[in-house]
Formats: structure tokens, C-alpha cells, sequence
């Protein structure tokens, strides 16, 4: 568990970059042999692109340094709960192990709404640990869009 908590700060880390430009505050990083091989945060609205997901980048990012789209024996950390298209990445990729800070009931792929990560129809499945640094997370979440919801109101 320390080392699930420590690589959730990294990508706590990177989620705080995408709350600076306003963006939904979503981090990832990805380890393989004890190293961080591929960082990423939401940039959906700086790149106006639906496919600008913390994980898709963390994942191109490691792919490159891996030299492989096959990122088996890789952890992924992400602070939310991926979404279908992420989940689906992931699967893709042939990560090993998804390491989730907090669930996201309306549109989570990793066990809220359905679980594409453990799917025996498909050709791979990730183990999956939940809940590491589940307060932090979900309490950046909330501070978003608390003030997002502020800032609507003054216009």
C-alpha cells in the first residue's frame, strides 16, 4: 500500500496541473519496474479533444518510452475512476494493474457503472485496487467544481 499511495501522489500531482488550467482536476501516471514511465492529466478543454484523457496521454507517453503499445507488465494510477474509452485503453494496452483514488458513479468503466476491466470475454483483464488516497482525490473533485459551480453563478 505505501507504494500505491506513493504513485497516487504522482499522479495527484499531475492532477493538480490540469486544476491549474481549469481543468477537471484528473491525473495518471503509469510504473513499470519501480519508475514512472508516462505522466498525463485531462487537457480535454485546452485541446478542445474529447480524446485528451489523463490516461490515453499517460498511455502514449509510456508506449513511446516502452518502445511497444504492450504495456503488460505495467500500474496505471489514476485519481478518477476511468471512464469507457480509458477503460477500453487500458485493456488494449495489456496493463496489468489499475490503481483507482476515487470511483465515479456516473461514468466509471472499472466498476461503477460496469467493470470493462474484468470482462472474461475479453482477451485481457487488469487486476484493479481502489479507494488509494480516496479522500484527497475525491475532496480535489468536489473543491473543482464547488468552484466552478461559484464562478457560473457570478456571470
Amino acid at each position: 500500500m505505501e507504494l500505491d499511495e506513493k504513485y497516487m501522489r504522482e499522479a495527484i500531482k499531475q492532477a493538480k496541473k490540469a486544476y491549474a488550467l481549469e481543468e477537471v482536476p484528473i491525473g495518471c501516471v503509469i510504473v513499470y519496474d519501480g519508475k514512472i514511465i508516462g505522466r498525463g492529466y485531462n487537457r480535454r478543454t485546452i485541446d478542445k479533444n474529447t480524446l485528451a484523457h489523463a490516461e490515453l496521454q499517460a498511455i502514449k507517453k509510456a508506449s513511446r518510452k516502452m518502445d511497444d503499445w504492450r504495456l503488460e507488465d505495467c500500474t496505471l494510477y489514476v485519481t478518477l475512476e476511468p471512464c469507457q474509452m480509458c477503460s477500453g485503453a487500458i485493456v488494449q494496452a495489456r496493463i496489468k494493474r489499475v490503481v483507482v483514488g476515487c470511483m465515479n458513479p456516473k461514468a466509471g468503466c472499472a466498476g461503477s457503472i460496469l467493470n470493462l476491466l474484468d470482462m472474461p470475454e475479453f482477451n485481457h483483464q487488469a487486476e484493479l485496487t481502489t479507494g488509494v488516497l480516496e479522500t484527497e482525490c475525491s475532496e480535489m473533485m468536489k473543491q473543482f467544481f464547488r468552484e466552478l459551480r461559484e464562478k457560473r453563478k457570478k456571470k
